[in-house]
Order: structure tokens, then sequence, then C-alpha cells
């Protein structure tokens, strides 16, 4: 297929410091539906505005076929957008909201008439021409929204969260109709929403972003099934995820049990396995291969949703028929239910410069480290302004409520489950992140301070435009 977007190595930042798009490479074909997917804040509607030309690139370039686009106006730009709001005009009719565009062409009247009536059938409301804006619907205005947009043909449409002011049995009814019209279209459509169902159903493609970088990129079953890391395997429907080792060939242990895979990674690796609750087969206790205790079951409409503690680890299934709270169950989990990811322990990364006195400054704090865990025995004798990254393990940090007696503090941004502790991301306020395992709940926003192991830090020599 023939590439009609391309962004390459795209940043953005509104101060010069703060970035809140980092080094995005994305390819969008013609006549695809993609949807960038991803929490509130994480910078999807920022490049959907890039795209259109309402934001100016920091760094890198997007291209429209083939061509460089960093400086097109967006009135340029054969692009059309469908607010979240709408963003329809209330003091005129159906009828000139759609024809807007066309007029300021200077498109003659019958010209304006044919494709405005086109415009109107394509989202099925034929005869709302002289119909005002208050009139309507939550989803006839989101219709009108599109076909307005669609009216002057253009190669590409964006959506920023277009059904998000509807309600469930309308946003269900809407996604039928978009797809329906990017078929009969023919046109790109790119998505922006933040509800993963709305994404793995309506997509060809899926970009998942977080925190202005793209975490994976495939097809909505590749998004599902094989996830890239434990933040999409989180995101993405429901997970269970545990931390865990490679024990042979295709043979994988978590939850203190060894089981059957189909990915293979080197014998003794730390990796993340992601198993999805309707992979839980429960059985009984016999004939398990871990056994637990039924913890709850909630019936969900279509299905059970239940809880079982083995060991230290709670396990989330989904099955048709119910179990009682209390029983003892065994489990089974087939090697084609279990996806594998190495596990990321240097994921903590953090830049610093050797001072004058020898210690070493990080945007958060000052650290005072024996340099021969830098430089071996060759410590230079001026070893100023040399640049240095740090790494920790996530294990090894901690977190506190007495903030006032660490050198770094920030607030939880993020919290992943893993089975028998928690995962956290902290965001300091230098504005860097950190990764903490714990097993104390905490929620998300909490202002906390930061134990960073400074016996188990490792450090390496980087060149400073690392």
């Amino acid at each position: 297929m023939e590439k009609i977007i391309e962004l390459k190595n795209v940043g953005k930042s509104y101060d010069g410091k703060t970035k809140v798009i980092e080094d995005i490479n994305l390819s969008i074909e013609k006549g695809e539906f993609v949807t960038l997917l991803g929490p509130s804040g994480c910078g999807k509607t920022t490049i959907l505005r890039m795209i259109a030309g309402f934001e100016s690139v920091t760094s890198g370039d997007i291209f429209l076929d083939g061509e460089k686009i960093n400086d097109l106006p967006a009135n340029k730009r054969p692009i059309n957008t469908v607010f979240q709001n709408y963003a329809l005009f209330p003091f005129l009719n159906i009828y000139d909201n759609i024809a807007f565009g066309l007029k300021l062409k200077k498109l003659p009247k019958d010209v304006i008439d044919k494709k405005v009536k086109d415009a109107l059938e394509m989202v099925d409301l034929e005869g709302f021409e002289k119909r005002r804006v208050q009139t309507l619907s939550g989803g006839q205005q989101q219709r009108i929204a599109i076909a307005r947009a669609i009216v002057n043909e253009p190669e590409i449409l964006l959506l920023d969260e277009p059904l998000s002011a509807l309600d469930y049995q309308m946003r269900k009814d809407m996604q039928l109709e978009l797809m329906e019209m990017h078929k009969e279209l023919g046109i790109t459509f790119i998505f922006v929403t933040h509800d993963q169902e709305e994404a793995l159903t309506m997509s060809d493609k899926v970009v998942v972003i977080s925190d202005g970088k793209i975490q994976q990129i495939g097809t909505p079953k590749e998004i599902y099934d094989e996830p890239a890391n434990s933040f999409v395997a989180d995101f993405i429907g429901e997970s269970n995820i545990y931390n865990g080792r490679m024990t042979g060939h295709l043979k994988v242990s978590f939850c203190d049990c060894e089981f059957e895979c189909l990915d293979d990674y080197p014998l003794g690796m730390r990796i993340e396995a992601v198993v999805r609750p309707e992979d839980v087969d429960i059985c009984k206790a016999e004939d398990g291969d871990i056994t637990g205790e039924v913890l709850s079951v909630l019936f969900k409409g279509t299905f059970y949703e239940i809880i079982i503690q083995s060991g230290k680890n709670e396990i989330v299934a989904k099955s048709t028929d119910p179990v009682e709270v209390g029983a003892n169950v065994g489990i089974k989990i087939e090697p084609d239910g279990i996806h594998v990811m190495p596990y990321d322990a240097t994921k903590n990364h953090f830049k610093g410069v050797i001072e004058s006195d020898g210690s070493i400054r990080f945007a958060d704090n000052s650290l005072n480290v024996d340099l021969k865990k830098i430089f071996g025995e060759n410590v230079p004798e001026n070893p100023e302004g040399v640049h240095v990254s740090a790494f920790f393990d996530p294990r090894y940090g901690d977190l506190t409520d007495e903030a006032e007696t660490c050198d770094i503090t920030g607030n939880i941004i993020s919290i992943i489950y893993k089975g028998d502790h928690y995962s956290y991301g902290v965001r300091s306020e230098s504005g860097t992140d950190y990764y903490i395992d714990d097993d104390y709940l905490w929620n998300t926003g909490d202002y906390v301070g930061l134990i960073i192991p400074e016996d188990r830090l490792e450090f390496e020599i980087t060149r400073e435009e690392e």
C-alpha cells in the first residue's frame, strides 16, 4: 500500500524543556483506519493537531504523499477534522454548517447543493437542511460534524474523540456507522480515543501511546494477543501480569509454578508473563497446575469475573460458570494463553554530570559516589564535566508518605498490578519518571517521597548528546 502520512522523529514541547511528544515515528497508508489510543494527557490529540496543521512540530518532520508539510498552513492541507465538541456554528442551520467550507471556495450554488445533499445522505440525515443545531441530539450533531468534514472530499479525515459525548448505545451505533462510512468513502481515517474497546472494534491499525511516546503499533489482534510491554498489556483489556523467569526451552516460571509457553528466551532470563482472564481455566483442585481459594465472584452480564488467591498471587479469571466463594479450585493455563515479555530492569535510566567536588548532579539531586564504580581503578585526575548515566532495578526502590524526608518527591502517574505487588510510575517535580515496585497500595496522584537505593545504582559513561 502507498503511504499517505509519515511522521519522522517528531517531537513537541511548549516551553523548550518539557516534551509533550517525543521522537514519534509513524507511517499511515492510504485508506487505512488508524486509531491513536492512550490515556488522557498522553499526547494523542497533539499528534492529531500537528498532522492537521493546528500545531507546529518542535523537531522532526511530517510528510504528506512524500512531501514535507511542516510549514504548510492547515487550510492548504487536504485534511479535515471532526472535533470532540463538534464545533458546529449555532447561528447557522444545518445546510449552512455543512456548506460553510464550500462557500469559502466560491463553488457554484448547484454544486454546493448537490454536495450537501450527498453528505447528508451519507450520514443518514436527509431532509435536515433547514433544522437548527440546537434542535439536534448529540448523535445527530456528531453526524452533521462528519458531514461538514467529508463534504470537502479530504484525503484524510481526523476524528478527535468524536464519540465521547454520546451515551453507550449511541456510541455503539456510531462506531458501526463510522466503519461503514470509512468503507464507502475509501479515505484515510485517523481516530483518537482513550476507549480500548472502541479502538479494537474499529481499527485496521492501533497506535498505543503513553507519555508522548509510542508503546506499540499493530493490528487490534496483535495489540491484544501480543502486547509489547506491561503498559500495553494493562491498558488494553484486562490482564494478569506476573514477574517470572525462563526455566527452559519454551518453559516459564511464575506464580510458583512452571508452565509451557510459546515464547522462547534465554534460560534464567527475567520476564513478565501476561495471561488474559479468559485464558485462565478453572478446574477441580486435583487437576490444576496450581490451586487457590476463590475470593470473589462477580456476574458481569455475559460472564463471571472470579478472583482466586494462589499463594501470594491473585489470579483473575473469566468464566461462564459460577463457583462458590471460599471454594478451593485448580487453575490450568494452556501454552497459547501465556504471552512472555522481557523484563525491563533498566527503565530507571537517569543522566547526570560529574561536578567539581566529585559528586554527580542529576535532575533531582546530587550523589556522592565512589568514582571507581564508574572509572574502575583509572579515575581521571579531573573528572569534572564527564556525563554519566545511572540505573537501578525497580525492585530496589521504595516509596514513602514522609516526602519531607526525601531528596526526591513526586506524584504517582501510573499503577500496574503484578499479582503480588504494584508497579508504580512516579513523576518528580523536575519531570523525571521513576519506576518503583511496592507491596503497598497507593493511588494515582498521591504525593510521595522516593528512596533511591544508592548501593544498588549502576553507572556508565555517556556522551553529552545522549
